[in-house]
């Protein structure tokens, strides 16, 4: 008799009436991947949003034009063709003394013209000193520095020859986060200062900007700017409008968002393993009722699509609640992330978002829910009577392969709506799934080999525990399988996040310098260094600097690749103003990894110079012998490569892009750099204070305190990544939980069996222990293999960086996983070794 939908509802609810509780894993798994799919979506909607609002105040103005050189006449007859409002910016680091010259600090000094913001203002403490430190011999001075010198306002400090009053502390300009701020510590003074302070010489690397505020809205300023582009960079000058601001903001803040989504994605996918192990968990638990169902006449359609009802409103309520969860914590990411935003976040709920996550988690919940719940069809009614039956058909099942392609279609359109890219989001299907046919693979080559390997004598608990791996029920095929793409998934994400920050982790190692003396010039060069020897300190390496432009790139003019679209040399490298040096040998942190190192020239000879790897490959894509033009202050240098360098930025020395051999640039305008070692504060105070009261223009780079900033910061980096990732490792966790209570139903008889054979409690706690460590440790071990291989792709192709194994990532993954799995197991299996072999028969398994 075929039965009403609504019977099959009503049915439905009576038998979750008592069941709800078994649902847990499934419910908390939807949960945590909705919440992070919810936060992220609207946090990134917000973002944008907010972007969007604000672009104008971000940039300060309606147009900004910059050059890393001063203007020659043309461009500044461009300016002023331009019309408008003006104000002019130079920027440039120097150091800043404090405290009568005692305390010093290396910083970004911005001298700014009156004008400026014209969108948005300067936040200061107190408010009034945002313009009052532009009427007079003032400056305002970052916060973070106020409160490390305990300066306050009316102090003193003293920038080159001048002496300024601190006005008051700056808190955020327009367009800077306080991360950036908290770094590069400006300091800000009257654009009309700048020359009396004596920083501004020969080869001093300054920044030059110039803001422009237009009476009405100008609705032709983005015509303008492109049909300028090639004008401006001809003339070395790069430009930001709101819009182009907006859209490099948007660009910048999209990989966070897209970094954000693959952690949200991760969980998801974690979690829809977690739904297919806890739904047939509680299927394995209700297969009695389902065959007393059967028995009094229930069609197997009609038993799958009442389990059907209850795994999709308990979907339904894992989504809303994850929904609910997703928009308490979008409320945090602000908090956790505000160092890295140049903006405050407005946090607004966003519809579309929640509505995603309700739909991917309700989607979730079904598609991998079928798998488990399409085996309902196949139980029969003489299960009621006896449990041990079985009847499973082997045959071609079209559903089980329509849910299979249905899994696939979702994972596809999701990844496609994450990634953007049909074919990265192919690229990613494939490789999930591939990934997880491997792992069957290793699944069944370790039963292939145990039951080859197993010792046939030895210890007893030895021989079952290795022997439980292969035996019929094994565990093997389910636990490998989840745990490793468990394993995958999250040793990926750790794996990442370590290589990125190894990019810019450096040691302050014994042998390295740690004080840096840049803007030396030629004829203070040598008492600098007798200045440094004096105070016991030792010169580690004294080099000159030579500031060159390119002019020709393989006999070809700057002016005509600038105008080739199809080139494929990256831009900033035709218009950049180079540093660069010139001597005859080699740092310890230098590697010529191609070509031959030329020490020098001789008049008429070739010059052959050294190039970066990086930059002569993918920047401007040259080879040995091909040749370049440089200029040199109006002069051009013919050079040919010949020799591409790696440098090791780890090791703290001056690393140069560009490296002349002696016998070139001796004559070259130049400025010089030294560096040295002190081993105590008191030391490095001692040298600093006799550099600032000799030689005034002498920038003094504390490296100590750079790297202090950098471990900060990358603390920083390091815990919002951590924070997200949490998520991936709990859902990940409750997949653990899941398979395990699912694998007792697989081992279960065997053990009642030994037990009625005499084993004791203590030896199946041994046999147990043995085999979880094994299928945890081997799962993880194949995970993070899968997920080595898959970071070295990552790295080549994505981030484009060199791939370093991460041991301690990978050594705690392993170690936990196998701990994990040996203790989840363990507790699981508590009942079947307390218990006797009688009363675990007699229970409804």
């Amino acid at each position: 008799m075929k039965r009403s939908f609504s019977w099959l509802v009503q049915m439905a609810w009576r038998d979750s009436r008592r069941n709800t509780g078994r649902l847990i894993l499934f419910t908390t798994a939807i949960i945590l991947g909705v919440a992070a799919l919810v936060a992220v979506d609207s946090f990134e909607a917000n973002l944008k949003t907010d972007i969007d609002g604000e672009a104008q105040t971000l940039l300060g103005a309606d147009l900004l034009i910059r050059s890393n050189m001063a203007y020659d006449s043309s461009a500044q007859a461009l300016m002023d063709s331009i019309g408008g409002n003006k104000t002019e910016e130079r920027t440039f680091v120097s150091m800043v003394y404090f405290g009568g010259g005692n305390d010093s600090r290396f910083v970004q000094v911005r001298a700014l013209g009156n004008g400026y913001p014209y969108y948005g203002t300067i936040d200061a403490v107190p408010a009034s000193a945002s313009e009052s430190f532009r009427t007079g011999q003032r400056a305002l001075v970052e916060r973070s520095l106020m409160l490390q010198f305990n300066a306050q306002p009316g102090d003193s400090i003293r920038i080159g020859n001048l002496m300024f009053e601190i006005a008051g502390s700056l808190v955020q300009v327009p367009g800077q986060n306080a991360l950036i701020s908290s770094v590069s510590s400006p300091v800000y003074i009257p654009l009309d200062y700048l020359e009396a302070t004596g920083l501004v010489q020969q080869g001093s690397r300054i920044n030059y900007l110039t803001y422009f505020q237009f009476p009405d809205p100008k609705p032709e300023l983005e015509a303008w700017a492109e049909a300028n582009d090639q004008r401006l960079e001809d003339m070395r000058l790069r430009y930001d409008t709101v819009e182009s601001r907006k859209e490099r903001l948007g660009t910048a803040f999209g990989n966070l968002t897209r970094f954000l989504n693959l952690v949200g994605f991760i969980a998801l996918l974690l979690g829809s393993i977690g739904v297919a192990s806890s739904v047939q968990v509680y299927l394995r638990q209700k297969q009695s009722s389902i065959a007393v169902l059967r028995c009094l006449g229930v069609r197997p359609v009609e038993a799958f699509t009442i389990f059907l009802i209850q795994i999709g409103v308990m979907g339904a309520i894992g989504a809303v609640l994850g929904a609910a969860a997703g928009v308490g914590l979008q409320f945090l990411l602000p908090e956790i992330m505000g160092e890295f935003l140049p903006i405050d976040i407005t946090i607004e709920l966003y519809w579309p978002a929640i509505l995603r996550g309700l739909l991917a988690g309700i989607s979730v919940s079904i598609l991998f829910a079928l798998l488990p719940l399409l085996e309902v069809r196949k139980v029969a009614p003489l299960q009621a009577i006896r449990s041990a039956y079985e009847a499973r058909s082997r045959s071609f099942d079209p559903w089980v392969t329509l849910t299979y392609g249905g899994i696939l279609l979702f994972v596809f359109i999701f990844s496609y709506l994450k990634i953007g890219d049909p074919l990265e989001a192919l690229i990613f299907v494939g490789g999930l799934v591939g990934a997880f046919l491997l792992l069957i693979g290793v699944a069944r080559g370790i039963m292939w080999l145990t039951r080859r390997l197993t010792p046939r004598r030895g210890a007893y608990p030895l021989r079952q525990g290795l022997s439980n791996l292969y035996r019929p029920n094994n565990q093997t095929l389910i636990l490998i399988s989840t745990i490793g793409l468990g394993a995958l998934l999250i040793a990926t994400l750790f794996f990442i996040q370590n290589l990125l920050l190894n990019q810019i982790n450096i040691e302050d190692e014994g042998s390295t310098p740690n004080i840096v003396l840049y803007d030396i010039q030629p004829d203070q060069v040598e008492a600098v260094a007798q200045t440094t020897r004096d105070k016991g300190l030792p010169v580690l390496l004294q080099t000159p600097i030579v500031t060159v432009t390119l002019e020709k790139l393989k006999g070809t003019p700057r002016e005509i690749l600038l105008r080739d679209s199809t080139s494929d040399i990256t831009r900033w490298t035709l218009n950049w103003e180079y540093r660069t040096s010139y001597r005859d040998s080699l740092l310890e942190s230098e590697e010529i990894v191609a070509g031959e190192w030329i020490p020098e020239v001789k008049p008429g000879e070739p010059i052959y110079v050294s190039l970066e790897e990086n930059y002569a490959k993918n920047d401007i894509h040259v080879d040995i012998g091909d040749k370049i033009t440089w200029n040199v202050r109006g002069l051009p240098i013919e050079t040919v490569v010949g020799s591409f360098r790696k440098m090791d930025v780890s090791q703290l020395n001056p690393n140069f892009i560009v490296l002349f051999p002696k016998g070139v640039m001796e004559q070259a305008p130049q400025i010089y750099l030294l560096s040295t070692r002190a081993e105590t504060d008191s030391a490095r105070a001692v040298f600093q204070q006799a550099i600032a009261s000799e030689y005034k223009n002498v920038s003094v780079i504390d490296l100590s305190f750079f790297l202090q900033t950098a471990n900060e910061v990358l603390g920083k980096v390091s815990f919002v990544i951590q924070f997200m990732a949490f998520f991936s490792i709990l859902t990940g966790l409750l997949v653990l939980v899941g398979s395990l209570i699912l694998s007792r139903f697989q081992r279960i008889r065997e053990s009642v069996l030994l037990r009625t054979l005499g084993a004791q409690r203590g030896q199946l706690w041994q046999i147990f222990t043995i085999e979880y460590f094994m299928l945890g440790s081997l799962g993880g071990l194949a995970g993070i293999i899968l997920g080595t291989l898959a970071t070295i792709a990552l790295a080549a192709f994505a981030f484009q960086v060199p791939f370093s194994f991460a041991w301690g990532p990978a050594l705690v993954i392993w170690l936990g996983l196998a701990v994990l799995t040996v203790l989840i197991g363990l507790a699981n299996s508590r009942d079947i070794v307390r218990k006797s072999p009688l009363e675990i028969l007699r229970q409804d398994v």
